[in-house]
């Protein structure tokens, strides 16, 4: 293959985190979760528990999932069907959310289709991951993952200006939408938005991104062979203490970063009164300080070793996230969240980074299905600490509290635990 058609195709790689980022910045995190708080359920803190027993169970079904069809993918002949498939059911998912409609009647429609989004979601990362390590050497594996990072944070940018400046504050909405009976449509259009965003800028990875092929078994065969492997696996892990000592640190402060990012558009609406342009607004500042933050540690990853950039970026988290739990001012709350953000972004990145570099030839399915569960297996139990918390003491800030011990601790095994992986110089 030229260099030409391999820069092109890391490039479309590149590009699916712009097509799918608008997903959990409007969807998961500012929009969709401001409009449940504010619009479909009547009491904050009860949004917030119902929104966490929902995203508890999308986490556990990921966990099951995501490592058994990343097996199974390594043994069958293609990659990209089983992240087509995937893609698009988070693309109709989005697209019903138009039906959720201001009552608390629709609430349970709500969830689900939330739930279903999320597992679906979840899973086509474990196949775009693992197209990663055969599309780039290795030395070049940190800032690849960071630069994506950092595009996909500024398509979860141009996603959310889309929804606001297009449609939220357009007077009159666009398209005969109606914002005057209560009806909120100028915001239950974000759901088909992002349907058709996705649907469109993932094109590129499908049309010119190549597959990393599995063992190119059929699928039954691919089937019975993925699940032996997998098991395995399992049964061989103590022998790769490099991996599961990782999997197991990130299982922790994962767990935490998911929960921040669950439940930063429920927080900010129920604690600081933000209505949903309030929340979006501040969405668009998250984004921009996590895709700087993204592009510039990207590059430091390959200098300095993904686990270096892991532990800064959860220091970062946990300095930041403190006076963020016990400020009154709004203002300060949004000042603390954009520096936050900077740091958001790095830890993903390197965590995928490292991932790669850890991960046998091969075996990227299997591996990423095993990095989903890592991030899955325990995520139930930070969105159910959140809302055990916040339901006997009637407080969001004590329920978001539970977030920081997770970074501390998975930071603190990191630390001790996980030798770094150094790169090659370029």
């Amino acid at each position: 293959m030229s260099a030409n058609a391999d820069h092109r195709s890391v490039a479309c790689w590149c590009s699916y985190d712009w097509a799918n980022s608008p997903f959990p910045a409007v969807v998961l995190t500012f929009v969709i979760p401001a409009y449940f708080t504010e619009a479909v359920m009547d009491n904050a803190e009860e949004a917030t528990i119902w929104w966490a027993i929902m995203t508890g169970f999308a986490a556990f079904a990921t966990a099951v999932l995501g490592p058994i069809l990343g097996a199974i993918a390594d043994q069958g002949r293609r990659r990209k069907l089983w992240l087509a498939a995937f893609t698009a059911t988070v693309a109709l998912c989005s697209a019903l959310l138009w039906f959720a409609r201001p009552d608390a009647s629709h609430a349970t429609m709500l969830l689900v289709i939330v739930g279903v989004s999320i597992v679906a979601f979840e899973l086509s990362m474990v196949f775009y991951n693992a197209l990663l390590p055969g599309l780039v050497p290795m030395h070049r594996i940190g800032r690849i993952s960071g630069w994506a990072w950092g595009i996909g944070y500024l398509g979860g940018v141009a996603g959310l200006l889309i929804v606001l400046f297009g449609f939220v504050l357009a007077d009159p909405p666009p398209f005969g939408l109606d914002a005057l009976d209560g009806a909120l449509e100028q915001i239950r259009i974000a759901g088909p938005i992002v349907a058709i965003w996705l649907f469109v800028f993932s094109l590129p990875l499908f049309v010119w991104t190549r597959d990393t092929r599995g063992r190119g078994l059929a699928s039954a065969a691919a089937v019975r062979s993925g699940l032996a492997c997998f098991w395995a696996t399992l049964v061989n892990l103590r022998a790769h203490p490099q991996l599961w000592r990782y999997l197991l640190a990130r299982m922790i402060f994962t767990d935490g970063l998911n929960t921040l990012f669950a439940f930063g558009g429920v927080f900010a609406a129920g604690t600081f009164g933000m209505s949903v342009v309030e929340v979006i607004m501040f969405g668009l500042i998250l984004n921009v300080a996590a895709g700087l933050g993204a592009f510039v540690f990207g590059r430091i990853d390959d200098w300095i070793g993904a686990k270096r950039v892991i532990l800064l970026g959860l220091c970062g988290l946990i300095v930041i996230g403190l006076p963020m739990l016990v400020v009154e001012s709004k203002t300060a709350f949004v000042i603390l969240g954009s520096i936050l953000g900077i740091f958001f972004g790095p830890v993903q990145a390197a965590s995928r980074s490292l991932m790669a570099r850890i991960t046998p030839p091969g075996a990227a399915g299997e591996m990423f299905g095993l990095y989903a569960l890592s991030g899955k297996a325990t995520a139930f139990v930070g969105p159910w600490f959140v809302a055990a918390i916040t339901a006997s003491t009637g407080s969001q800030r004590l329920g978001m509290a539970t977030v920081l011990p997770f970074l501390a601790v998975g930071g603190l095994l990191l630390w001790r635990t996980v030798r770094d992986v150094p790169s090659c110089p370029d």
